[in-house]
C-alpha cells in the first residue's frame, strides 16, 4: 500500500464511526485521471482507499476522516453514509470485468479494514445498494461471488421459503423506494444478466440472502 497525495475533500466523522464499507468503480480510463479527481478540491468528491489494475492499493484518505465518495443514500435504516463508511474506488471504467490482482488486493484490503473496525461481512456494500436508480458501481461485472466465498460479503444460501421480495429486501437492507427501480439495484449485484418483471427466482434468491 503506498500514499501518493492524500485528498484534501474530507472532514469530521459527525460522531459516527466506519461500521460499514462502499465499494465503487472510478468509471474512468485509468488511475491517473481517478486519483486527479479524487485529490481536486474543486471536484468535492474523494474516497479512502484506491485500487489500481495492477493490484497498487493508495491511501488517500485517514479511515478516521470522513470522505466523501457515497453521497445521498442510506442501508440497513442508515443514514449518513459517508460518516459511517469506508470508501473504496476500484479503477474500472465501468464496461469491463475487474483484474485478478485488483480483487486480490481488495480482499488483502477488507481483512485489515474489517479487523480494524469490527465490521460484519453484511456491511460490505456496493454504491448502487445504498443508492438505488442514482448509482450503478461496481457494476454488473464485479465479482460479488468471489467475494462473499473469501467471506467478505453477502451471497445467497441454499433455497429457503417463499416470502414477498419486498420483506427480503427490507431485511437485507435496501432503501424503500420505486419498486422497480429497488428490484434493478438487488439485480445488478445478485442476478445481473435478470431482466423484465419480478419472478420467482428473484423472490428465492433474496430470501435465500435473509437466511444466510
Amino acid at each position: 500500500m503506498t500514499s501518493t497525495g492524500l485528498s484534501p475533500n474530507h472532514g469530521d466523522r459527525r460522531g459516527q464511526r466506519p461500521e460499514m464499507v462502499v465499494l465503487h468503480y472510478t468509471g474512468m480510463a485509468d488511475a491517473a485521471s481517478a486519483r486527479d479527481r479524487l485529490c481536486d478540491p474543486s471536484s468535492e468528491v474523494s474516497a479512502h482507499w484506491l485500487i489500481d489494475e495492477d493490484g497498487t492499493v493508495e491511501s488517500l484518505v485517514p479511515e478516521d476522516r470522513r470522505a466523501w465518495h457515497a453521497g445521498a443514500g442510506t442501508w440497513q435504516g442508515r443514514d449518513d453514509v459517508n460518516s459511517r463508511s469506508i470508501g473504496i474506488e476500484i479503477v474500472n471504467p465501468g464496461d469491463r470485468p475487474f483484474t485478478a490482482a485488483q480483487m486480490d488486493a481488495l480482499v488483502d484490503l477488507l481483512d485489515a479494514i474489517r479487523s480494524r473496525w469490527q465490521i460484519d461481512a453484511d456491511a460490505v456494500i456496493g454504491h448502487s445498494d445504498m443508492a438505488p436508480g442514482r448509482k450503478s458501481d461496481p457494476g454488473p461485472r464485479f465479482d460479488w461471488e468471489r467475494l462473499a466465498l473469501q467471506g467478505h460479503a453477502t451471497w445467497p444460501g441454499p433455497d429457503a421459503a417463499a416470502r414477498p421480495l419486498s420483506d427480503s429486501l427490507d431485511r437485507i437492507g435496501y432503501p424503500r423506494c420505486d419498486p422497480e427501480i429497488r428490484l434493478a439495484a438487488f439485480r445488478l449485484r445478485f442476478r445481473p444478466w435478470a431482466r423484465g418483471p419480478e419472478t420467482a427466482e428473484d423472490r428465492r434468491c433474496a430470501a435465500a440472502i435473509v437466511t444466510v
